[in-house]
């Protein structure tokens, strides 16, 4: 696993800066153009759920921008799961530190009834876990490479919404 990271990693690295743009572009499923993958979207259309979700969103908030390193859990780098178990503990909230047992730390919602704060899990497998922060967008340390973002929450399939 180790040499193929390090062979993604060297591939990536050896990307023109045009290439790199759309690669990041391509690779965050977004389908945007023209907004910067960091920026903040308008305010949440929904408040969180609690003081605790409405103190991991702040938390999140805060990380966007800072890089993707798989294994990190803050508060200079972060992968997604890192992320979301970051932005809870500067709630005072102890989550677990997988995407697959994340998606278990609270009370399953729809999706349509996502609220700031709520965790969204991607793909049958919970592979991939992002922050829900309103409007339709989500806040994820997507992959390495790119930086903590915002994304729309429909950029790939969701499995799972957890109230935490």
């Amino acid at each position: 696993m180790e040499r193929k990271l390090a062979e993604a990693r060297r591939l990536l690295n050896s990307l023109s800066s045009a290439e790199r743009e759309e690669f990041d572009d391509r690779a965050s499923r977004s389908g945007r153009s023209g907004t910067p993958p960091t920026a903040v979207p308008a305010e949440a259309a929904g408040a969180p759920a609690s003081s605790r979700a409405s103190a991991a969103v702040s938390a999140a908030r805060q990380a966007v921008g800072k890089p993707y390193i798989w294994g990190a859990n803050g508060p200079s780098a972060f992968d997604c799961s890192g992320l979301t178990q970051w932005s809870y503990a500067q709630a005072g909230v102890s989550l677990p530190r997988t995407s697959q047992a994340q998606r278990y730390a609270g009370r399953q919602v729809s999706l349509d009834q996502a609220q700031p704060g709520d965790l969204v899990a991607y793909r049958d497998d919970a592979s991939h876990i992002g922050m829900y922060m309103g409007n339709g967008q989500v806040v994820h340390a997507p992959y390495p490479g790119a930086p903590v973002r915002y994304d729309p929450v429909g950029m790939m399939p969701v499995s799972s919404v957890t109230r935490v």
